[in-house]
């Protein structure tokens, strides 16, 4: 709603940040339900406040996929796609088969809703290329991000269809 500083007043700038934190609340609202990436950000203890540290959910996903200790992933399934695998899941309710693991496959493919960044493209590639060497790694998205459109698209009015030129 301000096209320019000179119409910048301080309540459009307070609305402006308000709505910002508003979209940052609703997003952890969503994520409360995962047990494993609920959250990005580690606190870290009272008596150690610098060790706080900051996670992006794109790598503690990718470093889930790519666990050489293979625990099974507790937000993360494995979609059947062969009868090798829809045989394993359907077993699995009558007795004790491992389910699939989502890295087990050589082929990884990635698709981020709502955009991604050159930098975390590059972090996806060398995480797998470090953890999991020989699997090839596919990231596609609805939009290639760049530091100008990410922050437009926290002031979009409508999430889905936003007002942002990108």
């Amino acid at each position: 709603g301000c096209d320019s500083s000179l119409n910048l007043t301080s309540q459009k700038a307070t609305d402006a940040v308000d709505g910002i934190f508003r979209s940052l609340r609703d997003i952890a609202r969503v994520r409360m339900h995962m047990k494993q990436f609920h959250s990005i950000h580690n606190p870290g203890s009272n008596t150690h406040q610098a060790s706080a540290s900051y996670k992006p959910l794109l790598k503690q996903i990718v470093e889930e996929v790519c666990n050489p200790d293979r625990p099974d992933p507790v937000d993360i399934e494995h979609i059947s796609s062969g009868l090798t695998d829809l045989l394993k899941t359907g077993f699995s309710m009558f007795m004790k088969v491992n389910r699939p693991h989502p890295g087990d496959h050589p082929l990884l493919i990635i698709f981020m809703v709502g955009g991604v960044s050159v930098s975390e493209v590059k972090m996806v590639k060398d995480l797998v290329a470090a953890r999991k060497p020989g699997t090839q790694v596919i990231v596609l998205s609805s939009v290639l991000l760049t530091p100008h459109s990410a922050v437009e698209l926290l002031f979009a009015s409508d999430r889905l269809q936003p007002d942002a030129r990108i």
